[in-house]
């Protein structure tokens, strides 16, 4: 397992914070022993890499967070990408389609978040227009999953009902979360799989520390249940955990659940 720490934001402002997720993700994974599977976490054994970043000229950022992605999917089996916010996960799945596409791969993407991220594009992608700006530079939307999405703007259900992009809501994730998990790795099926975590998709009661909280989403219980089948599907190559806000975490327990998630994946 690559893990890489890529330290980018562009949320309006309101992600500043989140550039050291990376570093306080690992510091808390050290108090991990081992996660639920009995692997023994070492940290000192890990693959790790960071992208540096200059986030104040938006355009080279990106470039660097593409070209650098591009290159691990050539050359690394499975990758977790550790935001920042989700802006970075435009430049990272632009790089995971590219490269599916040279090597005449299928790809598919599915997204946890509790907002769809599909306002109108201006400029640089950011947190809030990445997944359109995705799809209008040809990402197949057909091959896109949104899971937990909560709270939408008109023109963003305008969008999805427009592109048919598929979506589980959260009652069907509460009335049976194993036929879900079922649904996720069957959707998968045959196809190079990326796996965008935004820890929006969580409960504020679970994961209060990163920007635009909706209540009523997963459990900490039910997000890691669902990222431990995840990682059971054979054409997994990678995982972006992004926007928690390590500057905003009193209590620490968004980035230890953010831990507990990279646990699990690894």
């Amino acid at each position: 397992m690559f893990i890489v720490k890529i330290p980018g934001v562009n949320g309006f402002g309101k992600t500043h914070g989140c550039e050291g997720a990376g570093n306080a993700i690992l510091k808390s994974l050290k108090e991990l022993h081992s996660n639920e599977h009995g692997k023994i976490i070492d940290t000192t054994l890990l693959d790790l890499e960071e992208i540096h970043l200059d986030n104040s000229n938006l355009e080279l950022t990106n470039k660097l967070i593409y070209e650098n992605s591009f290159e691990i999917f050539e050359t690394k089996p499975k990758t977790i990408f550790l935001g920042g916010d989700q802006s970075i996960s435009y430049s990272t799945t632009k790089a995971f389609f590219d490269y599916c596409n040279n090597y005449l791969k299928k790809s598919c993407l599915i997204v946890f978040d509790a907002h769809a991220d599909c306002l109108k594009p201006f400029g640089e992608p950011t947190n809030r227009d990445w997944l359109r700006k995705l799809i209008e530079n040809g990402f197949p939307s057909e091959n896109i999953l949104l899971v937990g999405v909560r709270n939408l703007e008109k023109s963003e259900m305008d969008f999805l009902k427009e592109k048919k992009i598929k979506q589980i809501k959260m009652n069907s994730i509460l009335e049976d979360i194993d036929n879900i998990a079922d649904t996720l790795m069957e959707f998968s099926f045959g196809k190079e799989t990326y796996v965008s975590l935004d820890i929006g998709v969580v409960d504020p009661i679970f994961a209060s520390s990163t920007a635009n909280l909706v209540a009523g989403g997963l459990t900490s219980r039910q997000i890691i249940y669902l990222m431990q089948r995840i990682n059971k599907i054979p054409t997994l190559r990678a995982v972006d955990i992004v926007e928690i806000n390590s500057e905003k975490d009193e209590t620490n327990l968004t980035i230890q659940l953010g831990a507990k998630i990279l646990g699990e994946l690894i």
